[in-house]
C-alpha cells in the first residue's frame, strides 16, 4: 500500500486534519540530503545575529547569578577563562563549521559525512539526544528564569511567591500554543528584542561598573576575600579552571549561530562570510558583557542574595537595575528580559522542529507524522512540562543539564573539525582543533561528574530516540523506499525487446561466464525457463545499507552473451519490488521475478540481516513489499521461488 493509501486507511477526522496540516505529500522530497538548503527569506548577517542573540544574549538573565553561585568571589576569574575559551576555542571551531556545513545542520552533518554508514548514523542519533537536551532545557530554563523576573518584581503581589512552577508551565504552554496556531520566522521581532535588551543591559552594566569604580572599598573587600581564600594567583586559576565548566551556559549561542546560517543573504561564499561575522560579533559582544557583569555583580551584590530565595537568584542584573535605577526602570528591564527569554524558548523549539524532520525520517527512523509540526510541538511541550516539574522550575538546578547539552554539542563540533582537518591533511589545524577538543572534553567530563543529572537527561533522550528510531525503522522496512527510478537506454531496450518480462534474480559474485551459465541452468531446472524466452538477469548491490531510501538507477549490460540489469540500492527486496511495479506501470506487462535465494537458518537472524545489511531472506520480503504496495493480487507482479 502506498503512503497515500496508508493515510487514507486511517479515519480522517477534523482533529487529525488539524494535527497533520502541513505534512509533506509523498511527492515532497523528504529524503533529500541533510545539507540541502531550505527555502525562505534571507536577511543581512547582523539581522540574523539577533535571531541567534535571543538564545545567546538572553543567558545574561541568569549567567551572572549562576557564576556567582558556582565560583563565589572567584566568579570574575572563572568568567575570564570562559571568555578566553569562547574567543580562542569555540569561535574558531564554529567558524570552521560554518565553512564546512553552511546549510544549517552544523557539526552533525559534518560527522555524518566523515563517518559514513551505520557508524555515522548511530553517532548522529546519539548526538541528537544532546541536541534535544540543550534545546529542551533552553525552553524550560528560559521560562523558569522569566518566571523569576516576574515574581521578584516589586509590583507583583508577594502572594505569588510560591507560584514558580505554575507560572513557568503557563509560559511554556503559551509558547507551545503559538507554534500550534502557526509560528513563522520573525527576524524583525528578534532584532527589536535584542536591540532593546542589549541597550538596557548596557545601561545597567555601565551604571554598575561606574559604582564599582567609585567605591574602591568594595573592590578592596572583594580582593581581601580572594586573598584569604586562595594562597596565590595560581591557586585562583586552578580553582577557576575547576569550576569553569559550570559556567558553560555562556557558550550556548554557537550551535544556534550555525543553525540560522541559511537565513543569511547572499551566495554560498557571501553567506559563509556573513555567518563568520555573525559568530564573531556575537561572541565579542557577549564576552564584554560576561566580564563586566560578572565583576559588577560579584562586587556589588551580597553573596546571600544569590542563594535560593535571595533577591538576586536567577536575576543578578535585574537586582542591580532595581537597586540603582529604580523600580520603574527595573520593571522595564524585567519586561525586556522576560520577552527575550521567552523568545529564546521559541528559537530552541524552532530548532528542534527543524532538526528532527531533517534527520530521523530520512533515516527511516521516525513515524510519518513526525514531519508535521503540530504533533511534534505537543511532544516537545509535554517533555518541557515534565522537566519543569522534575526540577521545580529552579534555574540553577537546570544549569547542569543545560551545560551538559551545550558542552557535548561544542565537543562534537570540535571533533568534527579536527577530523575534517586530519582527513584533509591539514596537520597544524588538526593539532590546534584537537587541543581545543581536549579542553572541551575535560569541561564536559568535569561538568558531568559534578552534576550528573544533565547526563542522565541526555541519555534518556538518547535512549528514547534510539528505541523509537529502531522500532520505526523496523515497522517501515517494507515500504518501497525508492524516491525515483530511471533506466538507461540499454536497459529500456532489453525490456522493449522482451515479449514477457522474466527477471532472474542473481547475487553477483565473480560475474564470469560460469556464474551466468549455472544460473541459466538453475532457471531451467527449477522454473522450466529457457534462455530463448528472453531471460534477463537482475543484480542488486548495496553500497550503504544504512540509508533508508534513495534513487534507483537501472543499467543494462550484455555480458558473456547474457542480458543483465544492474542497480544499486539500500536494500535488495525493496528495490526489486519497486522496479517490478515501475516496469508494470511503464510497459503494461506483469513482470515475473525468479529466486533461489531462500536462506536456511533462524528467521530472526534473516530479519536482522535485512534490517541492518539490506539482505536477508529476499524472496518472501520482496513478496511482502509488493503485497503492501499493491493490494490487488491480479495487478501484483509475480514472485517465484525455487
Amino acid at each position: 500500500m502506498t503512503e497515500v493509501d496508508q493515510r487514507a486507511a486511517v479515519p480522517d477526522t477534523p482533529l487529525r486534519r488539524w494535527l497533520l496540516k502541513g505534512l509533506p505529500t509523498p511527492e515532497t522530497p523528504v529524503n533529500r540530503p541533510a545539507d540541502e538548503e531550505p527555502s525562505g527569506h534571507r536577511h543581512r548577517w547582523w539581522q540574523v545575529m539577533c535571531l541567534t542573540g535571543v538564545d545567546y544574549f538572553s543567558t545574561l538573565g541568569y549567567q551572572p547569578g549562576i557564576a556567582a553561585l558556582a565560583a563565589g568571589a572567584l566568579s570574575p576569574v572563572a568568567t575570564l577563562l570562559l571568555v578566553a575559551l569562547t574567543l580562542l576555542g569555540a569561535l574558531p571551531v564554529y567558524r570552521k563549521v560554518a565553512a564546512d556545513s553552511p546549510n544549517g545542520l552544523g557539526s552533525l552533518s559534518m560527522l555524518e559525512r566523515l563517518l559514513p554508514g551505520w557508524r555515522g548514523k548511530l553517532l548522529v542519533l546519539f548526538l541528537l539526544g544532546f541536541v534535544a537536551t540543550a534545546f529542551v532545557i533552553t525552553i524550560t530554563l528560559s521560562a523558569a528564569d522569566a518566571t523569576a523576573h516576574i515574581l521578584h518584581n516589586p509590583f507583583v503581589p508577594r502572594s505569588w511567591a510560591g507560584w514558580q512552577v505554575p507560572v513557568t508551565l503557563a509560559l511554556i504552554a503559551a509558547l507551545g500554543g503559538v507554534f500550534l496556531t502557526g509560528f513563522s520566522e520573525a527576524i524583525s521581532i528578534a532584532v527589536v528584542l535584542v536591540a532593546v535588551y542589549l541597550l538596557l543591559n548596557l545601561v545597567v552594566v555601565g551604571t554598575a561598573v561606574q559604582r564599582v569604580l567609585t567605591r574602591p572599598e568594595q573592590v578592596a573587600g572583594w580582593r581581601d576575600v580572594l586573598a584569604s581564600d586562595y594562597s596565590s594567583p595560581i591557586a585562583m586559576v586552578a580553582v577557576a579552571l575547576y569550576v569553569m565548566p559550570k559556567l558553560a551556559l555562556g557558550l550556548s549561542g554557537f550551535e544556534t549561530g550555525v543553525a540560522v546560517m541559511p537565513l543569511v543573504k547572499g551566495e554560498l561564499a557571501e553567506r559563509i562570510r556573513g555567518a563568520r561575522k555573525l559568530l564573531t560579533t556575537a561572541a565579542v559582544i557577549m564576552s564584554v558583557f560576561l566580564i563586566t557583569s560578572s565583576v559588577a555583580t560579584t562586587v556589588l551584590i551580597p553573596a546571600e542574595e544569590f542563594a535560593e530565595g535571595g533577591s538576586a537568584n536567577g536575576r543578578a542584573l535585574a537586582y542591580l537595575a532595581h537597586l540603582y535605577l529604580g523600580d520603574w526602570f527595573g520593571t522595564a528591564y524585567d519586561l525586556s528580559t522576560i520577552a527575550i527569554l521567552w523568545f529564546a524558548g521559541a528559537s530552541a523549539l524552532a530548532g528542534l522542529l527543524n532538526i528532527v524532520p531533517r534527520y530521523l525520517p530520512r533515516y527511516g527512523m521516525a513515524p510519518d507524522w513526525t514531519r508535521a509540526t503540530r504533533p511534534m510541538v505537543l511532544v516537545f511541550t509535554g517533555i518541557a512540562f515534565l522537566i519543569t516539574l522534575v526540577f521545580g522550575a529552579e534555574v540553577e538546578a537546570q544549569g547542569g543539564a543545560y551545560a551538559t547539552g551545550v558542552l557535548a554539542l561544542i565537543l562534537s563540533a570540535g571533533v568534527a573539525v579536527t577530523l575534517a582537518a586530519w582527513t584533509g591533511r591539514r596537520l597544524k589545524a588538526a593539532a590546534f582543533f584537537g587541543l581545543i577538543s581536549l579542553i572541551f572534553a575535560y569541561a564536559t567530563v568535569a561538568n558531568i561528574i559534578e552534576r550528573p543529572d544533565g547526563l542522565v537527561i541526555a541519555l534518556l533522550f538518547v535512549l528514547a530516540i534510539v528505541v523509537i528510531s529502531l522500532v520505526s525503522r523496523a515497522t517501515r522496512s517494507t515500504e518501497l523506499r525508492v524516491t525515483t527510478i530511471s533506466l538507461d537506454d540499454c536497459a529500456r531496450r532489453f525490456i522493449n525487446e522482451s515479449g514477457e518480462i522474466y527477471l532472474i534474480a542473481n547475487e553477483p559474485h565473480t560475474r564470469d561466464a560460469k556464474e551466468y551459465v549455472d544460473k541459466a541452468r538453475e532457471a531451467w531446472e527449477l522454473h522450466r525457463l529457457r534462455t530463448s524466452e528472453g531471460l534477463i538477469f537482475l543484480e542488486v548491490t548495496i553500497p550503504d545499507a544504512s540509508e533508508f531510501a534513495g534513487e534507483l538507477r537501472v543499467v543494462g549490460e550484455e555480458r558473456h552473451g547474457f542480458r543483465i540489469l544492474r542497480m544499486q540500492s539500500t536494500t535488495v527486496a525493496n528495490s526489486i519490488a519497486a522496479l517490478l511495479l515501475h516496469l508494470r506501470d511503464r510497459y503494461g506487462k506483469t513482470p515475473h521475478v525468479y529466486f533461489h535465494w531462500a536462506v536456511e537458518g533462524n528467521p530472526i537472524g534473516a530479519l536482522l540481516r535485512y534490517l541492518v545489511f539490506g539482505g536477508g531472506d529476499v524472496p518472501p520480503l520482496t513478496r511482502e513489499v509488493l503485497r503492501q504496495a499493491e493490494p490487488d493480487p491480479a495487478r501484483r507482479p509475480v514472485v517465484h521461488v525455487g
